[in-house]
């Protein structure tokens, strides 16, 4: 255990402090007993009993970083030990699920191929090349002969998918078969990301690279004009969110967005965060403006008439269908019809026997709950009652 705590660099003192191993190792001296009883210093002596305790409290400071120093190490050496056995145990479950060829070892379990400066030009990770050639292979043999060995790995893409909740749907996605054949081209001992990596150094990669694919866009944008789209809305934690969109026929792109929970929806403050916009995308390329028929982002679209007469204030027709149907609602003619589709719906969700009932008679369909704000779901609600009704 000696020689184990040398190899380290630290050791234990008396009073079970851990401090690094130097040419000699310094131990700290218990404290003193209370019923032993300490002389007095004089005044003379109160100068160098300040010197002193300054000395002291440079030593304390000093064992404290060394003990952070070897705290950090001791981490780096158990997560080590943890990814090594994690290793060795996946290894070992390979072998005992798969049957191994004495002329071809399996996964990892021979020594990994030595890379070169070489392989930087020779043997470069392109994962798109090769999914290419995938293409158009309606039967493939390798997979059949090694269909034990490929279940064996899917079994363990199954358990981390299982484990951390990653929707099943992640998996048809393009960039997750990209992730399989570019650590499969790398081969053995490809070490995680950090989550360090993950939220900064590759985020910013990430970043940088979309902004790269939105060139196109940018290129569209000048030749036929978009399309800039904005709305409020507030997160789970009643936190207020303002984005903004851009539309061209291409596609849509997220633009930016921020949060203003602190500051008032006015006018002013709308047409300021769509102004920004239009001066990022190029004022000569913006066809028009879209948002809800809300009082503030009237107000806004006079102001931005001001300043660009060429530039729509278009509002969304979405919501103008929505402020219809709202109308429509409000009569007393349908007031009443769709609050016994609300109450009808209430009562069937909150008993279980009644809606083990509606199930069962519609085969396992469910009535549109009609929502908060959205006064279309009220219709539909009827429409989803009225096709059920013969059941």
């Amino acid at each position: 255990m000696q020689d184990f705590n040398e190899r380290l660099g630290f050791s234990i003192n008396k009073v079970g402090l851990v401090v690094l191993v130097g040419d000699t190792v310094r131990q700290s001296t218990p404290s003193t007993p209370h019923h032993q009883t300490t002389a007095t210093p004089s005044d003379a002596d109160t100068g160098a009993g300040d010197t002193t305790h300054r000395a002291r409290q440079r030593n304390s400071d000093t064992d404290k970083n060394k003990l952070d120093r070897v705290k950090w190490k001791l981490k780096k050496i158990a997560k080590h030990t943890h990814d090594k056995a994690l290793r060795s145990e996946a290894m070992q479950e390979l072998h005992d699920s798969v049957d191994v060829d004495e002329t071809e070892d399996f996964l990892g379990s021979k020594a990994p191929n030595v890379i070169g400066p070489m392989d930087t030009y020779a043997n470069k990770i392109n994962p798109e090349e090769a999914l290419k050639k995938g293409k158009g292979k309606k039967v493939d043999l390798n997979d059949i002969v090694r269909k034990d060995r490929i279940l064996a790995c899917h079994k363990f893409i199954s358990r981390w998918a299982y484990k951390t909740s990653i929707p099943f749907h992640a998996l048809e996605d393009d960039s997750f078969k990209m992730m399989l054949e570019v650590i499969g081209q790398f081969g053995t001992g490809l070490p995680p990301p950090t989550r360090y990596s993950l939220s900064d150094p590759l985020l910013k990669l990430e970043v940088e690279r979309t902004k790269s694919l939105l060139k196109k866009n940018e290129k569209e944008w000048k030749e036929i004009g978009c399309s800039i789209m904005t709305d409020a809305w507030s997160d789970r934690k009643r936190r207020g969110i303002m984005n903004l969109c851009v539309n061209s026929k291409m596609c849509t792109v997220f633009l930016s967005s921020k949060e203003c929970s602190s500051e008032a929806h006015t006018s002013q403050h709308i047409y300021d965060y769509v102004e920004s916009c239009i001066k990022q995308v190029g004022p000569e390329h913006v066809v028009q403006v879209v948002t809800d028929n809300a009082t503030n982002n009237m107000g806004a679209a006079k102001l931005l008439k001001e300043k660009r007469p060429t530039i729509c204030w278009t509002s969304c027709a979405t919501h103008t269908i929505n402020l219809m149907l709202e109308g429509i609602g409000g009569l007393p003619r349908f007031k009443k019809i769709l609050d016994q589709a609300k109450k009808l719906t209430i009562f069937i969700y909150a008993h279980h026997k009644t809606l083990a009932m509606m199930r069962h008679y519609t085969k396992k369909r469910e009535i549109i709950r009609p929502g908060v704000t959205r006064f279309a779901s009220a219709f539909l609600t009827l429409q989803s009652l009225s096709e059920k009704k013969s059941n």
